[in-house]
C-alpha cells in the first residue's frame, strides 16, 4: 500500500470505533494516532498520558503542549509501576507490568468518558524488538491502528510530516527505566538520577543520548556525530562535574556511541526474542 491508503485505512479505522482513549506519550507514533483520530473523531477522541517517576518531566511538559496545539482533550494519570515489586526488581519483561498498569488505569479513564476503545502507538516496525509491553496490550484488548494499517517507523515520520506535526523527527525516548540494566533494581533514586543527567546533556545542546545507569557509574552514549564536538569543546568535564553532584561516582563515555535499545541486545543474542 502507499503511505495515502495506509492513512485512508488509519483513518477508515478509526470511523469504526466511533470513540477512542489514546495512550499518549508526546512521541511521535502516538502523536500521529492522536492527530488522525481528532481529525475523524473530533471530540469522541482523549489523550491519556501516565505519569510516574519513569517518565522525565520534560517528555511530560512536551506532551502537554503538543496535545494543546492539537485541540485534544488530554488527561495526565498517575501511574504507580515503580512501587510495584515485580517491575522494580527490573527482570527482562519490566515493560509488561509498566504497561499492564497504564492500561489497567486507561481504562477506567476510558469508561468515564464512555469511549469504547483504547489504542496505543504501536507500529508494525515494533513487532520485531523485544517489547513485553505488546502483551499487555493484548491481554487489555487495546487496539493498534498503526499496525493495522501497516505503517512502518518511516511512514510514521513520513504521515506525521506530511500533516505539520512538530515531533515528525523527535527521536525516540523510552523511559528512564530503560537506562538501568536487567535485573539490578530500579529505584526512584537511579531515575531521578538519570533525569538529570540527561537534562543536564540536553542543556549542552545534545538531541538525542541516553545515561546508563549501571551502579555508581554513568555511561554515557551520544550519536557518534556529537563526540568530536563532545572532545574538541571540552565537555567531558562540566558533565564529570555535574554528574558527580547528582550522585554518580565515576563516569564515561561509551565509544560506539548512542544505540537505542542498547539493554536490549542482550536479551536477544541469548534468547531470539525480538529477532525479525
Amino acid at each position: 500500500m502507499t503511505l495515502q491508503e495506509k492513512h485512508e485505512k488509519l483513518k477508515s479505522l478509526f470511523r469504526e470505533m466511533a470513540s477512542v482513549a489514546v495512550a499518549y506519550s508526546g512521541g511521535v507514533d502516538s502523536a500521529l494516532v492522536l492527530a488522525v483520530a481528532h481529525s475523524v473523531l473530533n471530540g469522541n477522541t482523549l489523550a491519556v498520558t501516565g505519569n510516574s517517576a519513569s517518565l522525565a518531566q520534560r517528555e511530560l511538559t512536551a506532551a502537554k503542549e503538543l496535545a494543546e496545539s492539537l485541540g485534544v482533550e488530554h488527561r495526565v494519570i498517575d501511574t504507580e509501576e515503580v512501587s510495584s515489586p515485580d517491575y522494580a526488581a527490573n527482570p527482562i519483561n519490566r515493560c509488561y507490568y509498566c504497561k499492564s498498569e497504564l492500561y489497567s488505569k486507561l481504562r477506567e479513564v476510558a469508561d468515564r468518558h464512555h469511549l469504547k476503545h483504547i489504542v496505543n502507538g504501536t507500529n508494525v516496525d515494533d513487532l520485531g524488538d523485544h517489547r513485553p509491553g505488546l502483551a499487555s496490550a493484548r491481554e487489555a484488548n487495546v487496539h493498534s491502528p498503526l499496525c493495522e494499517a501497516g505503517f512502518t517507523k518511516q511512514d510514521v515520520r513520513d504521515l506525521a510530516r506530511q500533516l505539520g506535526l512538530s515531533v515528525w523527527d523527535k527521536p525516540a525516548m523510552p523511559c528512564l527505566s530503560s537506562r538501568i540494566p536487567y535485573e539490578q533494581a530500579v529505584t526512584f533514586e537511579k531515575l531521578a538520577m538519570i533525569e538529570q543527567a540527561e537534562d543536564f546533556l540536553i542543556s549542552l545542546g545534545f538531541k538525542q543520548m541516553r545515561v546508563r545507569h549501571y551502579g555508581e557509574s554513568a555511561r554515557i552514549e551520544l550519536p557518534t556525530e556529537d563526540l568530536p564536538r563532545f572532545y574538541q569543546e571540552n565537555l567531558f568535564e562540566p558533565v564529570h562535574k555535574r554528574f558527580l553532584e547528582i550522585g554518580f561516582k565515576q563516569v564515561t563515555v561509551d565509544p560506539e556511541g548512542f544505540r537505542s535499545g542498547h539493554l536490549n541486545e542482550a536479551v536477544i543474542a541469548a534468547t531470539g526474542i525480538g529477532e525479525k
